[in-house]
């Protein structure tokens, strides 16, 4: 939906599906301000009755406890409908979210750090949370009250009116100063953080290149640095987070004093700030809630400045390019791959792999790819798959561009077999299904027979539902399993990339003996550093590049 292609798009759609909530909000809202300017001006008939000898009603007693009990329960009630709105709010956020990413490219995923667009998910979505939890609706709350305490102030006393007037931009002034500063260190602390999370995928994805490397230390002194950073930006943020409040609690207590001091005085003065003791007790107590919504309001526009980050943020992913609805269809044509003058690089700034570089793949034929260590044997693998586009040239898999073919469709186009098998958490069937709910159990069993595991599999304790685990096959089975994966959609091309590089003489017959009985009716790209012997099929053609 195009109403649901911004964050001010789904938030008017929460709107229109929860009515209810927004009215009702709004009422408890209207209710808390009004039961919160209430208590003190019954303080003052009460004082005032007290100082003229007169005796007090039991019902107004009763009545001041049961006001400020309503007042409290209103209060609550008005946070908790906050919270539940902002909620569904980013409940609908995060859903929009998910879909989108269903339909963008996979390379999206392939240029984008994962740490990226978790971020996305976690952090600025619950900076919108914030948006309403504490940003605009409470700071419309505290300026309607504050507006009020000030006009009942001005009601009582003329002069302390008049001093809250020019204290107040004073005051604030300080309260977003030292606000923008905790910001400014909160965000530095964020970014450590994001890249402390960031190092640790890295460093458990390339865990045996630091060892062989012996780059613990280094990768010590890494997390040391982002940690550090942290721990310095959290600590300026404590410091001016714990200098604010008794500077307020300081200047409430100094205006009080000067207005009890003018109130004693006579003439003039005495009738710009004299007020009875009820009133001066009224006065003190709106005094003490007028800082409350003033520093709240401060950090009300502080949380509103870091969502608007955080919507921007989502309004960008929101806006990535989704994956092209090709009209291209797939032709009954004699060619399976066509790669046509490609010029390919990962950054620009780098050297091309390929320049002007053409392969013609015919249906059903088996090419080995093969060459030296960083000729660009995967890289092209990934292209052919839509990871990468290149930067030059086309690629087409059956007449249509990779990159097209939709995500939940690209398992019946591509089978891929990786040099190290991959365990899912998840039962034995699960390995091979990858929990995609189009694989039915019949398909699952199928694969496992064509790779020569069905009769090993169907000894376990629960068959295909048996918990897997690294101890339950031998690296080669685990091999055939990758295989059993690869084609158990029935994929038209399969894609193998150094499959066999870590196996024993033995056992990478069996596998590619799995892999003759995969490749009938298939074709077939294997990724190689050395021309081996046993190919996957009898019709294969070896590219050295």
């Amino acid at each position: 939906m195009k109403t649901e292609s911004s964050v001010a798009g789904i938030i008017g759609n929460t709107l229109r599906k929860h009515p209810w909530l927004s009215v009702l909000l709004l009422l408890t809202i209207l209710l808390s301000i009004g039961f919160s300017l209430l208590p003190p001006l019954v303080l003052e008939k009460i004082v005032d009755t007290l100082t003229a000898g007169e005796p007090i009603l039991f019902s107004v007693a009763v009545g001041y406890f049961a006001i400020v009990a309503v007042s409290g329960l209103l209060d609550a009630a008005k946070e908790s409908l906050i919270t539940a709105f902002g909620q569904k709010v980013t409940h609908h956020i995060r859903s929009v979210m998910s879909e989108k990413l269903k339909r963008l490219p996979a390379s999206y995923f392939v240029e984008r750090e994962p740490g990226v667009t978790a971020s996305r998910f976690v952090n600025d979505v619950n900076t919108v949370d914030n948006l309403f939890s504490s940003g605009i609706i409470s700071m419309a709350a505290d300026l309607c009250k504050l507006v009020s305490i000030l006009v009942i102030i001005f009601m009582k006393s003329t002069g302390l009116g008049l001093l809250l007037l020019k204290v107040t931009p004073l005051l604030f002034w300080m309260t977003r100063t030292f606000q923008k500063r905790m910001l400014k260190a909160q965000m530095e602390n964020r970014v450590a953080v994001g890249r402390t999370n960031q190092q640790i995928p890295e460093t458990l994805n390339n865990m045996r290149t630091i060892r062989v490397l012996h780059r613990e230390p280094y990768m010590l002194e890494r997390y040391g640095d982002t940690i550090e950073q942290s721990y310095r930006a959290q600590e300026r943020s404590n410091f001016y987070d714990a200098v604010y409040s008794p500077i307020v609690v300081s200047v409430s207590s100094l205006l009080i004093g000067i207005v009890m001091a003018a109130s004693a005085k006579s003439g003039t003065v005495q009738l710009f700030f004299g007020m009875s003791a009820g009133t001066a007790a009224a006065v003190i107590a709106y005094v003490s809630n007028f800082f409350g919504p003033l520093e709240s309001i401060g950090m009300e526009i502080q949380n509103v400045q870091s969502a608007v980050a955080g919507v921007r943020r989502i309004n960008e992913f929101l806006k990535e390019t989704e994956q092209k609805k090709s009209t291209e269809q797939v032709r009954g044509d004699s060619i399976a791959v066509r790669v046509c003058d490609v010029s390919f690089g990962y950054r620009e700034q780098e050297r091309e792999i390929f320049h002007n570089f053409s392969l013609t793949v015919a249906e059903g034929e088996s090419v080995v790819l093969a060459g030296r260590t960083g000729a660009g044997k995967s890289t092209l693998v990934t292209l052919i798959a839509g990871l990468y586009q290149p930067r030059q040239g086309t690629v087409r898999v059956f007449g249509r561009a990779p990159e097209t073919i939709p995500e939940d469709e690209k398992r019946r186009w591509f089978g891929y077999v990786e040099q190290q098998f991959r365990l899912v958490p998840g039962t034995v069937g699960d390995q091979v299904s990858l929990l995609d709910p189009q694989v039915t159990d019949a398909q699952i069993r199928q694969a496992l027979e064509m790779v020569g595991l069905g009769e090993t599999v169907d000894k376990l304790p629960q068959g295909i539902h048996t918990p897997c685990a690294e101890s339950l096959f031998s690296q080669g089975q685990f091999q055939l399993l990758a295989i059993a994966r690869a084609v158990v959609l029935d994929p038209r091309i399969l894609l193998l990339d150094e499959i066999t590089a870590n196996l024993d003489s033995q056992t990478e017959e069996l596998v590619l003996s799995a892999l003759r009985a995969a490749s009938q009716n298939r074709t077939v790209l294997s990724v190689s550093h050395r021309l081996y012997s046993g190919a996957p099929n009898r019709h294969t053609r070896f590219v050295t590049l």
